[in-house]
């Protein structure tokens, strides 16, 4: 032994953590309530979920409001549920919802992660099981992305005793990383946060398959260049159903990255298609047909306005905007003054981050019964008022635009570069954004209140 082993009673931990992490003398792993020893596996990820949803009394309310399943803290969960009348057709889990000892709603679970879809004649299969069995739901969980879960990224076919649920991994990951963030939203127990924290650890695991949105479908390159050349495109383009397929998933990972960035769960989609991917997925595919442009709004509560987020094709560009009603009380350039102050808050609360948006930072004005915007750099904002006139302002949107060139054609690129942009635009700008508030009524007349 060329070294002596160094003595540990009466060691600052601090010195102990240096010790390990030089590694010459002890190698350790940390001991955690859930092994890291196989991670990837489906089983293991539906066991730990499952564990949670029984375990957490927030996360399981959480989970339980999304796919409106009755809430009782007296549950039954189990995994590898097989069905010996049906070909011993195997199902991922199982929930059973009690009161009173009786069984008063239940879930039947399917879950997938890495890179693996869900299969429409394997959860259709499910499905009949649910109906023979009176269970009145089906959630399925993977890698892939809906607006809402009420969606569904396959088609199947449902009868009416049956309501099916879809939440991606990364939804489940935001629940919990917004259950762990300082909010109201807090773990009230303990040992319950605990859980929550091995849970998250887990998850967050590099090989635990659970994956974000990392890169548009090959599509997205093919549409960019024909929406250049100005070529036609069908709404049966196998290029415009990627794209869009893309867009409505990257709409819904950068509505989760902002919820994990401000602990709350920031609302993506339109309510209309709330129900029915597929009619949103038709809707789009119109909107890149008729406009080379695909637009998302991502919802903060307590946000000034809604952050809108478009890709131009035919541009190769992105932008970013929040719009703003202009204070009905002030003449034209008293508005243009309120819209650069709150502009000017913004350098000010953190000028190296504005310095780097300014470039691509302009203010479009809305004018009443004027179909086109006037648009102005922010540092040409002064000059507004000449040239709006004697019209009148309707509102401002505030634009972050970027041309992203051959970046816009990167399928990775493009998801790294958008998802910079929303953190940016929203720190930079959007989060210091208010909205004009009408002021309460004033006494116009002295009254005399020597007799009070």
């Amino acid at each position: 032994m060329s070294k002596k082993p160094t003595k540990l009673i009466g060691m600052k931990i601090d010195e102990f953590e240096s010790l390990i992490s030089e590694g010459e003398e002890i190698h350790v792993q940390i001991a955690r309530l859930i092994p890291f020893y196989k991670p990837g596996d489906e089983m293991a990820l539906t066991s730990i979920f499952l564990s949670a949803i029984r375990l957490v009394s927030e996360f399981r309310a959480q989970i339980f409001k999304a796919i409106s399943l009755s809430r009782s803290k007296y549950l039954r969960v189990y995994t590898e549920v097989e069905f010996v009348l049906f070909d011993r057709l195997r199902v991922d889990g199982m929930i059973l919802v009690l009161r009173g000892n009786k069984i008063v709603d239940a879930l039947l679970l399917e879950v997938k992660n890495k890179n693996i879809e869900l299969k429409q004649d394997q959860i259709q299969s499910y499905i009949g099981i649910a109906k023979a069995y009176g269970i009145p739901n089906m959630l399925t969980i993977s890698n892939q992305f809906v607006s809402f879960p009420t969606q569904s990224p396959i088609q199947v076919k449902v009868p009416k005793s049956v309501s099916t649920f879809h939440l991606s991994w990364s939804y489940l990951l935001t629940i919990a990383h917004i259950l762990l963030a300082e909010n109201d939203n807090n773990i009230a127990d303990e040992d319950q946060v605990e859980i929550m924290r091995e849970v998250v650890e887990y998850f967050e695991s590099p090989t635990s398959g659970i994956l974000g949105f990392t890169q548009m479908k090959p599509g997205w390159v093919e549409l960019t260049q024909k929406a250049n050349t100005g070529s036609s495109l069908k709404l049966s383009d196998p290029c415009v159903e990627d794209t869009v397929s893309s867009w409505l998933q990257e709409e819904r990972d950068m509505a989760l990255i902002l919820s994990r960035e401000l602990g709350l769960l920031v609302k993506s989609g339109k309510s209309k298609f709330k129900t029915d991917l597929s009619a949103r997925d038709k809707h789009e595919r119109k909107e890149l047909i008729s406009n080379r442009a695909l637009s998302s709004s991502l919802l903060v509560e307590g946000a000034a306005a809604p952050l809108d987020i478009t890709a131009h094709f035919d541009r190769k560009n992105v932008s970013m905007s929040s719009t703003l009603l202009p204070p009905l009380d002030k003449k034209t350039r008293g508005q243009i003054s309120w819209i650069r102050n709150q502009l000017r808050q913004s350098e000010k609360k953190n000028p190296e981050l504005f310095e780097m948006l300014l470039p691509d930072l302009l203010v479009e004005i809305n004018l009443k019964f004027v179909k086109e915007p006037i648009r102005l750099p922010f540092k040409e904002l002064d000059d507004a008022p000449d040239q709006i006139g004697s019209r009148e302002i309707k509102s401002f949107s505030v634009l972050y635009l970027r041309y992203l060139g051959r970046k816009f054609e990167s399928r990775k690129g493009i998801v790294k570069t958008i998802e910079d942009m929303l953190l940016a635009y929203y720190q930079g700008i959007m989060q210091h954004l208010k909205k004009w508030e009408k002021p309460a009524p004033q006494i116009k007349k002295s009254t005399d209140l020597e007799n009070i």
